[in-house]
């Protein structure tokens, strides 16, 4: 299974409106729910007006569009990430999945990837 690394600093945060979000920007990931607005965007896209937010996310994304009869996909790296003692933020679109870590495990979470087969572009 083939890996993408994002080329770009992420941030994860938490937003008051959805207003606060520019939706013309190229790659965000966006959670409402009755308790929160959630955000995920390139860090240099981080709207100014957050209510919390944590910098220093690198990802990658599984390559391809995944059917949803498949199973374990996610799981399978998050345990080989968890194995490492490397945790993960996961968020999913219709396609596929993609997985952050903390820029400080970006580069040893995909050594141990490619180790157990997958390949990094």
């Amino acid at each position: 299974m083939e890996l993408k690394k994002l080329e770009y600093d992420l941030t994860v945060c938490k937003v008051g409106s959805e207003k606060d979000i520019d939706l013309s920007k190229e790659f965000y990931f966006i959670g409402k729910t009755d308790e929160e607005l959630s955000l995920v965007c390139a860090t240099k896209d981080t709207p100014n007006n957050t209510i919390e937010r944590d910098d220093g996310w690198k990802g990658f994304r599984i390559q391809g569009v995944l059917d949803f009869s498949l199973i374990g996909i996610l799981s399978k790296i998050s345990t080989i990430l968890a194995d490492n003692k490397i945790g993960i933020f996961a968020v999913s679109t219709y396609n596929t999945d993609y997985i952050l870590v903390k820029e400080e495990n970006f580069d040893r979470a995909l050594e141990a990837l490619a180790k157990a087969g997958y390949e990094i572009k």
